[in-house]
């Protein structure tokens, strides 16, 4: 016998060597017991069927509406929606089906796509099966024998996989005549899974390679509790209003072309003033921190780039031409061009830190598979910044740059959460180099009480990086702003500065970026404000409806006084019914709607409206120039500021 401590109830039990870890589950009871769904040890994960191994010490239950839980009903609910298109349509050859955040897929190779009426045929089946609450059962057979199984189901996309596990054992899990490779763990049985919904249907090509077969992927989710669900489908539909590739058409902000080609976005005159006016505050917030604003070219040598690294690690995403006999890249990002400015004198280091910052456009091949609206594209601008300093500054320079995240972060109304990325396989730079960076990082964030994940192997090539994600208004997480710390470019460049002694030594570089790509993250704010940008940011602040033709001369002189005044307006003479002009500027999303009639022009003023509806009366043009820069000052008094000095 062997002893083994539960965490949840904080005591110890002896088990045998053929004890399950439902020996475990039936000393919990209640509400609580109808919860668990596994049992974690450390890193392991294990199924209640699974046989307790020998030299487990310490267990913690795992509850079905826990993040873990969740991951392994989304992972069940996949093997039901395989079982469920297997029974539908028994020619269909099922590959792979994870659980992801949100819910699950399942791909499928299949003569056509999939339909709507499909999903609702098969959610039906799967109902079925989940009613019968069946068990998940776990075997563990020779790969050649798991061979022969799925080789005599046609099912041939899983023996590429079993070659590509490469062990001599794989284990397999069932429920019902429904069989699948699978490593687990499941669910007890599939009457666990309460709520699910198969959402849509998109199609992915095997293992993510153009190269191979198109596939069809049904994605969906499941939740612990219909309320759960419930609130997640509500978000979806909320998701849809506010996707920025329908507002942006909408708003006509933006629009793509085939002419001009996949992932390229062409900003209309409302779009680009946005963009100039995030890219004005982006220069504003820079020179106030202390930064110098360079810019460098987009196409560099070939040569400079195998120096650098990129070229051996990167090159799949980079775009390369030929110009008098020699090849140059497109530069995917701007760190090169800023290396070179430093090497162009001699630096002391009374000289450090040195933070050069570029509004530097730059060019990523990416799939044509994963490009989607702004927020993923082949051409965008980053708001890059390089910082190189000495050693002994690091830490200073990291916290300077997070506190600058932390205030542009609250003027847009974002909360967000950080995690550490350390080295990842393909990468360069001497493992002492990786430590110290990491080292600094961590010792950054924590010096600022900040609370952090850690991703394994997710770092960039050169070096550990902290990437910000912002939560939106839907709680979504967007992936914006990120700090990197690297020690080798600056050795790989031959970088240094003189030090007090008189000597050469290496200074330290951080890649940054604050909003990340422009592109980027005007999407996530449109999606953020649902379009409805705050009054600093609004393209068209304020709109004049003239109710007749006897108020046009009035209201075009409103609307050169506003414009005098710096604010951004339209003026909307049309001869159509003045509620027809109120709903077209609030479905324009314009923040002050100012109707002027008879009563307006006599009293020299307007009546104000809000695009939410609210009706604020009559104002004189001096109070509404006043409300319309305080409503443009009001994200940015926390850090004692005006939205005016950007102008």
């Amino acid at each position: 016998m062997s002893t083994i401590t539960i965490k949840d109830l904080e005591k110890s039990v002896e088990f045998g060597p053929k004890d399950t870890f439902q020996k475990l589950l039936d000393l919990f009871s209640g509400k609580k017991a109808k919860k668990i769904i596994a049992f974690k040890t450390g890193t392991a994960v294990f199924d209640l069927q699974r046989v307790i191994p020998p030299d487990c010490q310490t267990v913690e239950a795992v509850f079905i509406d826990s993040p873990l839980g969740l991951e392994i009903l989304r992972h069940s609910a996949a093997h039901v929606m395989a079982d469920a298109v297997k029974k539908l349509f028994p020619s269909a050859k099922v590959t792979i089906g994870p659980a992801i955040e949100n819910g699950f897929y399942y791909d499928f190779d299949y003569e056509r796509a999939f339909t709507p009426e499909d999903l609702e045929k098969i959610e039906q089946e799967m109902a079925k099966t989940i009613s019968a609450d069946l068990p998940f059962v776990r075997e563990e057979v020779s790969a050649e024998e798991a061979k022969k199984l799925f080789l005599k189901l046609n099912e041939t996309y899983k023996l590429e996989l079993i070659d590509d596990i490469g062990e001599p054992v794989v284990s397999l899990y069932r429920h019902g005549e429904f069989v699948d490779l699978c490593r687990g763990p499941h669910l007890p049985s599939t009457g666990y899974i309460k709520a699910f919904k198969l959402t849509s249907v998109a199609g992915a090509y095997w293992r993510g390679d153009e190269t191979k077969p198109m596939l069809q992927r049904i994605y969906g989710t499941a939740f612990a509790s219909p309320k759960d669900l419930k609130k997640y489908l509500f978000q979806l539909e909320e998701a849809k209003k506010r996707d920025h590739r329908k507002l942006g058409v909408q708003l006509d902000l933006f629009s793509f072309s085939d002419e001009a080609g996949p992932g390229m976005p062409i900003f209309h005159p409302k779009g680009a003033l946005i963009r100039a006016i995030l890219e004005d505050f982006e220069i504003k917030e820079h020179l106030r921190r202390g930064y110098e604003i360079v810019r460098g070219p987009r196409l560099l040598r070939q040569e400079l780039w195998k120096r650098s690294g990129h070229y051996d690690n990167y090159r799949e995403n980079m775009y390369f031409t030929e110009i008098d006999g020699q090849v140059y890249g497109l530069k995917p990002m701007n760190c090169l061009s800023h290396m070179l400015i430093y090497k162009s004198k001699l630096r002391s280091y009374r000289d450090l830190p040195i933070r050069y910052f570029e509004l530097g456009t730059v060019n990523r091949h990416e799939k044509s598979g994963v490009l989607h609206g702004l927020l993923r594209v082949r051409q965008f601008t980053q708001d890059d910044a390089h910082i190189l300093c000495r050693p002994d500054q690091l830490q200073e320079e990291i916290i300077g740059v997070l506190k600058f995240v932390q205030d542009v972060m609250g003027i847009f109304g974002f909360e967000y959460e950080l995690e550490i990325s350390t080295r990842p396989e393909k990468s360069i730079g001497s493992d002492e180099d990786w430590e110290r960076a990491t080292l600094a990082l961590t010792n950054a964030l924590e010096s600022l009480n900040l609370n952090y994940d850690i991703c394994p192997g997710e770092g960039a090539f050169y070096g550990p990086k902290i990437d910000i994600k912002l939560k939106d208004a839907l709680g979504r997480k967007w992936q914006c702003s990120t700090i990197q710390c690297d020690f080798t470019l600056p050795e790989r460049f031959d970088l240094f500065y003189i030090g007090e002694d008189g000597e050469k030594h290496r200074p330290v570089m951080l890649h940054r970026v604050i909003l990340g790509a422009i592109e980027r993250f005007m999407g996530v704010l449109i999606e953020h404000y649902a379009g409805a940008f705050p009054v600093w940011l609004a393209p068209v602040q304020a709109k004049i409806l003239a109710i007749t033709d006897d108020q046009a001369e009035y209201a075009s002189k409103v609307y050169n006084h506003l414009r005098q005044a710096g604010l951004r307006v339209e003026v909307d003479l049309r001869r159509e019914k003045l509620g027809y002009k109120v709903r077209e500027a609030q479905l324009e999303k314009i923040p002050y709607i100012l109707v002027v009639g008879e009563k307006e022009v006599q009293d020299q003023g307007v009546n104000v409206r809000l695009r939410g509806g609210k009706n604020i009366g009559f104002k004189t043009l001096k109070e509404v120039v006043d409300l319309i820069y305080n409503d443009m000052d009001e994200p940015f008094k926390q850090g004692g500021i005006s939205y005016r000095y950007l102008y």
